[in-house]
């Protein structure tokens, strides 16, 4: 009996321990579910504090997937501002791998240094430069909205960019829709921090790391218009603005006020007003000057010209309805709309639609809306438009006397290539200066034959003087072979070219209608002194090609040697004296009457003053009506069959249609509704002008 009592108790005991041993593993397993859904979740709060500190606490931003293009024009790489320069690149490419950077400089020195920081960092030289190598404006933009990346930068070469500029615009790129984004730039006299060698973190002058807030606090949070700008902009189908952006000079002043005042007014994207949350800045004193700008304000006069002449910025003032600022609050992002008093806040992962989660600040938290007072009382981009930019018109003039002008255009052989025109030929004038440009050739001048001209060659870049005693009232249509005006016209330009070769200098004439294939001057200055070069007009390819007359005064090249000048200065007297044009006196005076000095079919020599003319190949000088080349199919493949370095666009009556010939052959450099040369990085060439 007691022997089955204990056996009873005993089955009853490892019952109880078995049920026991059940609970505790069933409660056991309910706290380790438990467990790892609270570890779950506070891992993804540290990492969402590590992604935000990596962007705007102490680290750099390592897993942006943003491409970006940083586009800048710097100055050469020498003394302090190429120091500046150096520590502002390196500080763009440490933030992320998917940064790259594109320097505007023809300047053998940034070349180098594009060098030596490996293939992120390229040179741009297919952009618009004034004669003394400032870059346009409106070029480096249309280039940069050329670039495949997802947002394209602006900015100014030595501005320093810290890591905050990586999260801003991994927000911006989640918007749906296209957006424009600035940021204004602080000036700082001093920065007592450095990179390391890696360029990826700021270091203290005791060696020590230093944090993003420590920096941050060091800067401070004023900014102002009178310092400088980054803008940005998403790779997206709406243009920035309405309009045409005019020529301005990169960094001579108007031209980012002008751009951001369009950009709201026309409202096709999303101003952004990001100064709130990008940390950018520069290291300048206040004492040091820049002597070349003092010497050169027809460049910043030209930009004022411009900004008060085009598009709203003096005539209607700024729409700031469509400006949103950007800005962090309680570790929170948000864009504030300032027009309506409307705050939108901001999700890293996703963003939708967000003018539609908008939260009125008459009726957000106390916390937010303190933080919003707080920003809209700072000064942002606003503080650019004030209605008194603008108020008069500045005449320009490059204030550059011709002797310097020629010592600095100059060739090392003493060269100068010179072009005549007035306002009706600008656009040919241009689309001949822009191809000279892409053939590498620096050293051309223009001579003017009006105000108007002079004016609009400053606007454009090029080294211009207004041409010796020029005709008045000079037709705009009327003014081609055998009118009273080309008469009169013609005749400036071989006084030109003798003042010139007076001064020592040897003188390529080329009229603007000039289409240059390849560089003739290796070829035209084998030909040695008292030798004159110059291009047939004889038409009939079995007639000789120095038959009486047939000497084309528009493209001709001459030594400074006293033979010459002697040749020449006979000839400008003849012309003086004649009805016609210049061109009859040329070869009156070089070959006599019907040709007396003919020298074979392709010379001629003029014994008094032991001069020669020399005439051109019509294969490689052809002049417009040889073998008919204008009106072939592929004129340039036609011509660089032949092995031709030129084609004259003469032979044809009147400036409309020399103009649309030679735009319909497809040998035009100029695009006349942007103002800018025509670049391979151009999606197409627009000649629908006709």
């Amino acid at each position: 009996m007691e022997t089955q009592c204990f056996i009873l108790l005993s089955n009853l005991s490892r019952r109880k321990v078995l049920q026991c041993g059940l609970c505790l593993v069933w409660f056991s397993g309910v706290f380790f579910i438990w467990v790892s859904f609270y570890g779950t979740q506070m891992l993804m709060k540290e990492q969402g504090k590590m992604n935000t500190q990596s962007v705007f606490g102490d680290g750099v931003e390592k897993s942006c997937l943003v491409k970006i293009t940083i586009f800048t024009a710097p100055k050469p790489f020498i003394g302090l501002i190429g120091e500046r320069q150096v520590l502002a690149v390196k500080s763009w490419l440490g933030l992320s791998e998917n940064i790259e950077v594109v320097l505007f400089s023809r300047d053998p020195k940034v070349f180098s240094f594009a060098r030596s920081l490996g293939h992120r960092v390229s040179v741009e030289t297919n952009v618009d430069f004034t004669f003394l190598g400032t870059p346009f404006f409106h070029s480096m933009v249309a280039r940069s909205m050329a670039s495949s990346s997802d947002v394209s930068v602006l900015i100014d070469p030595d501005t320093i960019l810290l890591s905050n500029f990586i999260t801003t615009l991994e927000y911006a790129v989640k918007l749906d829709e296209d957006w424009l984004l600035v940021a204004l730039t602080q000036n700082v006299s001093h920065f007592p921090f450095h990179l390391n060698s890696d360029g990826k973190n700021w270091l203290a002058h005791d060696g020590k790391h230093a944090g993003f807030r420590k920096m941050q606090e060091y800067l401070g949070s004023a900014k102002s218009c009178a310092g400088r700008m980054l803008i940005a902009w998403n790779n997206g189908d709406a243009p920035l603005h309405r309009g045409i952006l005019p020529p301005f000079l990169y960094g001579k002043g108007f031209h980012n006020q002008w751009l951001i005042s369009e950009a709201l007014n026309s409202d096709f994207r999303l101003v952004i007003d990001a100064s709130f949350v990008i940390s950018s800045f520069y290291i300048h004193d206040s004492n040091e000057r820049d002597d070349v700008l003092l010497k050169r304000n027809w460049e910043s006069s030209g930009n004022y010209l411009l900004a008060s002449a085009y598009g709203s910025l003096s005539f209607h003032g700024t729409n700031y309805s469509n400006l949103f600022r950007f800005f962090e609050c309680d570790e929170s992002y948000l864009f504030v709309y300032t027009a309506q008093n409307i705050a939108y806040p901001l999700k890293h992962q996703a963003l939708r639609k967000f003018r539609g989660e908008g939260i009125s600040l008459a009726l957000a938290k106390r916390k937010l809306v303190k933080c919003a007072n707080v920003i809209k009382s700072l000064e942002g981009i606003e503080s650019c438009f004030h209605n008194n930019l603008l108020q008069s018109k500045e005449s320009i003039s490059l204030s550059t006397p011709l002797e310097s002008l020629l010592s600095m255009l100059a060739d090392s052989n003493k060269t100068i290539v010179l072009g005549v025109a007035g306002y009706s030929y600008k656009d040919m004038m241009m689309s001949w200066a822009c191809r000279l440009w892409h053939l590498k050739v620096h050293n051309f001048l223009v001579c003017s034959l009006d105000d108007d001209a002079y004016e609009f060659a400053v606007l454009q870049g090029l080294p211009v003087i207004n041409c010796f005693s020029s005709p008045a009232n000079i037709s705009f249509d009327d003014c081609h072979f055998g009118t009273e005006c080309f008469q009169r016209v013609t005749k400036v330009k071989s006084r030109m070219v003798l003042h010139i070769l007076k001064l020592g200098y040897n003188v390529l004439l080329s009229d603007v209608d000039v289409y240059w294939f390849k560089n003739p001057l290796a070829l035209l200055t084998s030909f040695g002194p008292s030798v004159l070069v110059a291009q047939s007009d004889e038409y009939n390819n079995t007639e000789p090609i120095n038959k009486p007359r047939r000497l084309n005064s528009g493209f001709y090249y001459v030594n400074s040697d006293n033979q010459t000048i002697a040749a020449l200065e006979r000839v400008v007297k003849h012309a003086a004296t004649s009805k016609q044009s210049e061109q009859p006196s040329f070869y009156d005076t070089l070959c006599g009457e019907d040709g007396i000095y003919r020298v074979g079919d392709d010379r001629c020599w003029e014994p008094e003053m032991n001069v020669t003319v020399q005439f051109l190949n019509r294969d490689l000088f052809p002049n417009g009506a040889h073998e008919m080349l204008w009106l072939k199919k592929n004129t340039r493949r036609a011509c660089l069959r032949r092995g031709s370095f030129v084609i004259h666009n003469n032979w044809v009556r009147g400036r409309k249609l020399k103009l649309e010939r030679q735009v319909k052959s497809g040998l035009w450099e100029y695009d006349m509704n942007t103002r800018m040369c025509l670049h391979k990085w151009h999606r197409k060439r627009d000649t629908a002008y006709f």
